[in-house]
């Protein structure tokens, strides 16, 4: 019976570190650094492409 005690503690404190982990995590804004890094490859370059010699014509 004290085993069940102490996993029922043990689990209430990885849900309160986990739900703690998540607001930290919306408050810093951490999570739209993940949709920057999905859209950058979709955003057009500056500068058009030059031709070098050695591409050919």
């Amino acid at each position: 019976m004290e085993v069940l005690f102490l996993l029922v503690f043990v689990s209430l404190m990885l849900v309160v570190g986990a739900i703690g982990f998540f607001a930290w995590n919306i408050r810093g804004r951490n999570h739209e650094h993940g949709d920057r890094l999905c859209l950058l490859p979709l955003e057009e370059d500056d500068a058009a492409p030059t031709l070098s010699p050695r591409d050919g014509t």
